[in-house]
């Protein structure tokens, strides 16, 4: 709740009879604190600051598995290799990819070279690692990287298949 307006303090001091409050009297701070002012009443900026960096280490987590797991189950050689799974996709599809394909599996690996999907699979892991890892450690975080992490999460989770 925002601090009452001068014109306020001055009737609730009219009205109570007693001298009007004063800033300096309303915000009492220890002597020799120096630090800027405390931030405004009603901001949910710790809120903030707790919830994203939670988001980044979770996406830290899920890429930093993803990097160490990813080869085993769907790279080449691996349990459900996901250049096979795409290329079913895509020949379900009559050969194209478009909208259709998309929606049915949507990752941006359909943009990118799968002559080696191991190191593809590893790039998408340690960008997205990267990544969270930056919010997690600075704080800094917009949409655009929220939404990176996103995307490129999405973009492995799509083409694990269903076990």
């Amino acid at each position: 709740m925002a601090a009452p307006s001068a014109a306020l303090r001055q009737r609730r001091a009219a009205a109570g009879g007693g001298a009007p409050e004063t800033p300096e009297r309303a915000v009492a701070r220890p002597a020799g604190s120096g630090a800027g002012l405390p931030p405004p009443p009603g901001t949910f900026w710790l809120t903030r600051i707790v919830l994203l960096r939670s988001i980044a280490l979770l996406y830290f987590v899920a890429f930093l598995v993803a990097y160490h797991q990813n080869k085993q189950l769907i790279g080449e050689k691996g349990l459900l290799p996901c250049k096979l799974y795409l290329q079913n996709v895509k020949k379900y599809f009559k050969g194209k990819i478009n909208l259709d394909a998309l929606s049915y599996a949507p990752t941006i690996i359909w943009f990118l070279d799968w002559s080696d999907m191991d190191s593809t699979l590893d790039y998408l892991s340690l960008f997205g690692l990267a990544t969270s890892a930056f919010v997690l450690i600075t704080g800094c975080a917009n949409m655009v990287l929220m939404s990176a992490l996103w995307v490129l999460y999405l973009s492995l989770v799509n083409v694990g298949q269903i076990w």
